[in-house]
């Protein structure tokens, strides 16, 4: 499995046509940027942005995904070809959702892979801290993290999940303005978690983070032939992409939270790289967008060891891996969906 590149349009205005072989990238005529199309997996545009309809062609016929989000982040469509996969994989899929059993399992995976993950940053966090108030307030959100997971092993049906993971965001957010360095710790702690819109700075970096994290889990579970609409832990409705957000949750610590920490610690964000609007939302500047894309697509090409697989992937790659581990247990051939928890 080889990992492509996805390119990130986050320039308003920008155009987007075909040249040959290559993507060429315009701002009021003027070329910015030449990237082969062999290199592309997917393109995702943020705001503003007009493509011609000969590279959304070429796109579709290559199984290449453009992607349309708001200038936010926020899923607006997207474009792609025929469907690929084995009917009989989507079929079982939706057949599974008459088990409560199934799905409550699931849904305990994904959760129990997240707390694992979160309780990992946690004491990461706690070990590279020198202040011992924080050390002990993570200590313990990490012991508590550690409870939670016993607690879930019990769960009984998908409301005593969601409550448990509930829960536990709430005091892992709680927390998380202990996992900045003091001397921006005013700027960047976050009010728990706020989304449509983001309240403070951290909640816009983190919701345009999981906009990205969201494009590859979706991507990822596309990949294998699934259904993205059917998920068992996220409530299925129209437009939402249940089985990607259940995919996602053990990997919003990974690829989100920490890179979002490394990012304010080593000041690579600045407090005036965000913009409060009227009503009190907050958002990215269109610079800090470039900044963040940029850092995401670095954080995709680190390597991990795989429990599983007993050999080191791309982070970038794990979703993929992951949603072929989810595929396995639908069908049948693996007992359990075992999430990505490195230690």
């Amino acid at each position: 499995m080889q990992l492509l590149n996805t390119l990130y349009v986050t320039t308003p205005d920008a155009y987007l046509h075909l040249d040959n072989e290559t993507l060429r990238i315009e701002v009021e005529r003027e070329t910015r940027l030449r990237v082969p199309l062999h290199h592309l997996s997917s393109v995702v545009c943020f705001g503003h942005v007009m493509v011609s309809p000969i590279l959304m062609h070429r796109l579709a016929d290559e199984g290449k995904s453009l992607v349309l989000l708001d200038a936010n982040g926020r899923f607006k469509a997207r474009l792609e070809g025929p469907m690929s996969g084995n009917v009989l994989l989507r079929q079982a899929q939706h057949g599974r959702l008459a088990s409560a059993g199934f799905r409550v399992a699931v849904a305990k995976s994904c959760i129990a892979g997240k707390l694992k993950n979160c309780r990992q940053v946690l004491l990461r966090g706690a070990r590279e801290t020198g202040r011992g108030e924080d050390i002990a307030e993570l200590t313990a959100v990490a012991d508590e993290l550690g409870r939670a997971l016993a607690r879930l092993a019990y769960a009984a049906d998908l409301d005593a999940v969601r409550g448990i993971e509930g829960d536990a965001a709430k005091r892992y957010f709680g927390v998380m303005g202990r996992l900045v360095r003091p001397e921006v710790r005013e700027a960047f702690t976050p009010d728990g978690r706020s989304r449509r819109p983001p309240r403070d700075r951290m909640n816009a970096l983190l919701s345009f983070l999981y906009a990205l994290l969201m494009n590859d889990c979706r991507s990822a579970v596309e990949s294998v032939g699934l259904d993205p609409q059917v998920g068992y832990l996220h409530t299925i409705r129209p437009g939402r992409a249940a089985l990607a957000l259940d995919l996602m949750e053990e990997f919003r610590p990974l690829l989100a939270d920490r890179l979002a920490l490394t990012l304010i610690n080593r000041r690579q964000l600045q407090p005036d790289d965000f913009e409060e609007r009227p009503g009190g939302a907050v958002s990215l500047e269109e610079a800090a967008r470039k900044k963040v894309a940029i850092a995401y697509q670095e954080r995709k090409q680190e390597s991990l060891k795989h429990p599983l697989l007993d050999s080191a992937v791309a982070l970038g790659l794990t979703p993929f891996v992951q949603a072929r581990l989810m595929a396995r247990c639908i069908r049948g051939d693996a007992e359990l969906y075992l999430p990505f928890a490195p230690k």
